[in-house]
């Protein structure tokens, strides 16, 4: 089979990550947004941004402000989103646990996305936990993308081996 697989479709109050568009679309939240690491909330927010592209379960923008940026050094990595701009990353240390390279922002990113500047996004696979409200999500699949998976989105979701064709 050649392409991506075929659409979920979505149950009441779900949505379909094949409805989401690119380039993506971003939007606030005010879903309840935690993030936990070594024992330390590092994220408590209800002022998420979430960013929405077509076969991607939502990545988390979260803002500065609500983000426990003691704990982040910046790191030598960069990457290029042609969408977003050059993301640069930080290393997440908390007591004896580090994460290289765990948690990206976009400091001048392109003009259509710059709602995004002053926020962080994180791989949640590299967490101890991350909820959208009381709800534990589950991290996409891959080391490459950073999308949260929640009951309430359905796929099938990029990432998984063979799917880097789609």
């Amino acid at each position: 089979m050649f392409g991506p697989p075929q659409r979920i479709e979505p149950g009441p109050g779900q949505e379909s990550v094949w409805d989401y568009p690119r380039p993506p679309r971003l939007e606030a939240t005010d879903r309840h947004v935690r993030v936990v690491f070594n024992e330390v909330a590092i994220v408590d927010t209800r002022a998420a941004l979430r960013m929405l592209e077509t076969s991607h379960p939502p990545v988390y923008y979260l803002p500065a402000a609500d983000v426990r940026t003691e704990y982040l050094q910046p790191s030598a990595r960069k990457t290029f989103c042609e969408f977003k701009g050059v993301a640069r990353y930080f290393t997440l240390t908390i007591g004896d646990r580090s994460i290289s390279d765990a948690v990206w922002d976009y400091p001048e990113p392109t003009p259509h996305y710059a709602q995004i500047a002053g926020h962080f996004a994180l791989y949640p696979a590299q967490m101890d936990a991350c909820f959208i409200d009381d709800e534990l999500v589950r991290a996409q699949a891959g080391d490459f993308y950073g999308g949260w998976i929640s009951n309430d989105i359905v796929g099938p979701f990029k990432g998984e081996p063979g799917t880097w064709g789609w």
